[in-house]
């Protein structure tokens, strides 16, 4: 199973941290040149965007990183492997991950996307259905609520084929598009499964603070577009609530913290 890291050219901090972390844990990775916002022609960044979407529009941060991601996409979908690792490079592993990225033997038949990552702080709460299934000593589940981040996935070649073949126009950020039901209209197809506990997360003291949020401040709306956005994007936070509920209340799904081991 092949590990892709994404990876700045200008960022080789980045790179040295997690080429460290990676080689202690005998784990091999190819390293991707990510798409850097910075030097990229905007008309050709923004060629497969929106103009807006549920969460306003791109920054330019947003899109060369979903960009690289799709390039990764695209890699995975030509490869031999049946599974590959995309990592960023701003993530800390535990020392249980070789486990699960060297191999994807433990990936249950019919499952093409695995979060191995916890996204947020220790507290973050996520909803998981059933079945959950025991692997290694952990639970491996159908993930039902928002969980974003895109600091570690593992994704079968034909999920992958089909994420790199979006024929719309991609009106979200990568982890949103991946890993929000709330907004998302591949979520429904992807049905993406979490591991718990969680094997890595990222972290701003092995990437420091990430290019990406500077981008989206310089984009962030003032005034009432700021209100406009921000009553959209509690519409989408809300209108998967009740279902969630539901599936609580009837014992087909539960609420868990996200913990790392």
């Amino acid at each position: 199973m092949r590990t892709f890291l994404v990876n700045l050219e200008r960022r080789p901090d980045r790179l040295a941290a997690m080429a460290a972390q990676l080689g202690r844990l005998g784990i091999a990775f190819e390293r991707f040149d990510a798409v850097d916002a910075k030097t990229a022609d905007p008309a050709v960044l923004g060629a497969p965007f929106a103009q807006s979407g549920p969460l306003g529009t791109l920054s330019p941060g947003d899109k060369a990183c979903t960009t690289s991601h799709i390039h990764i996409w695209r890699m995975i979908a030509d490869g031999p492997d049946d599974y590959a690792v995309v990592l960023e490079d701003d993530i800390l592993l535990s020392d249980s991950a070789p486990e699960f990225l060297l191999s994807s033997d433990w990936i249950p038949k019919g499952v093409g996307l695995v979060k191995p990552e916890r996204y947020g702080d220790e507290n973050q709460l996520i909803v998981i259905g059933k079945p959950r299934l025991e692997v290694k000593g952990r639970t491996l589940a159908p993930l039902l609520s928002r969980h974003t981040g895109t600091g570690g996935y593992i994704i079968s070649r034909e999920t992958a084929a089909r994420l790199a073949d979006i024929k719309d126009k991609i009106a979200l950020p990568v982890d949103h598009l991946m890993f929000n039901p709330n907004n998302s209209p591949a979520f429904e197809w992807l049905k993406p499964w979490q591991l718990l506990p969680a094997i890595l997360d990222q972290r701003e003291e092995v990437g420091g603070s990430t290019d990406i949020h500077r981008t989206r401040e310089a984009t962030k709306p003032r005034g009432m577009a700021l209100v406009r956005r921000q009553l959209r994007r509690n519409y989408y936070d809300l209108r998967l609530v009740p279902r969630q509920v539901m599936q609580v209340l009837t014992g087909r799904a539960k609420v868990v913290k996200i913990p790392i081991a």
